[in-house]
């Protein structure tokens, strides 16, 4: 070894440490009265609406089956992006493969029909345990719902806005 290279008996410490002998970290350590409780596992129900579509949803403990009018999801919703926002909720709580879920979807579109999924499950996992899983479900916005809808036709116009040429002579 060279004359400047620290030997292993000789690191030097690049930390404080207290009185105690207790580093200090920028990590704030997880306090000891307060243990970490174990997920929720109960079956709830709930409705989500987005445009058009609204989907009734049941989730109960089981293996991560998902029952989309009677369709596995990936049979419903074969696009990944689709599959993926439908999971959003499961994925924010990190509980994927600990419920079953069984939904009734009609009306819209196939997009505006995943989010209405989205928000049926979100708001019953907030059901089953409402301490534990809605703050984080609220801070990733899953249970907002999207009000934006179509807008209405008005007299005089062809569509909602769109109206008819207009001819100067």
């Amino acid at each position: 070894m060279s004359e400047n290279t620290p030997s292993v008996d000789e690191v030097e410490e690049t930390f404080d440490t207290d009185e105690q002998g207790v580093a200090y970290t920028s990590e704030s350590a997880p306090s000891a009265d307060t243990p970490a409780r174990p997920a929720t596992i109960a079956p709830a129900a709930a409705t989500g609406r987005r445009k058009e579509a609204v989907a009734r949803v049941r989730i109960v403990p089981g293996t991560g089956v998902w029952r989309v009018n009677g369709r596995a999801l990936d049979s419903y919703f074969p696009n990944k992006l689709h599959q993926q926002v439908v999971n959003e909720p499961f994925a924010a709580l990190q509980l994927e493969g600990r419920f079953d879920v069984i939904a009734r979807i009609h009306g819209g579109g196939i997009t505006g029909q995943a989010g209405a999924l989205r928000l049926g499950v979100a708001r019953c996992l907030n059901e089953i345990d409402v301490e534990t899983n809605r703050p984080t479900l609220k801070k990733a916005g899953l249970l907002t719902r999207d009000a934006r809808v179509i807008e209405r036709k008005k007299a005089g116009l062809k569509k909602a806005r769109k109206a008819p040429q207009f001819s100067k002579r």
